[in-house]
């Protein structure tokens, strides 16, 4: 990477997290210093790591729910894969 600049780190959007063969979970990130792109980058965690990812983002997030889009009582059931109803306050 070239010299100076913030260095900023960011979740490509329009990636979803993948799984490979040997279980690892890749998260698509791009780089950019001083606000200009300079390339793409994996994240590889193991499902070990992913798990206390999990955790410590559910922790921090105090149980609040991201709104996806569509339909806001659908929401993705991490656990198994498939959309599962969730009441709505």
């Amino acid at each position: 990477m070239g010299a100076g600049g913030e260095v900023r780190v960011s979740r490509v959007p329009s990636k979803p997290v993948r799984r490979e063969a040997d279980g690892s979970l890749f998260i698509d990130l791009w780089l950019r210093r001083g606000g200009a792109f300079e390339e793409d980058a994996a994240l590889r965690l193991t499902p070990a790591e992913a798990e206390m990812l999990h955790a410590q983002l559910c922790y921090a997030l105090d149980d609040e729910t991201a709104e996806l889009g569509g339909p806001f009582a659908e929401r993705p059931d991490c656990r198994r894969g498939v959309l599962r109803t969730r009441r709505t306050p």
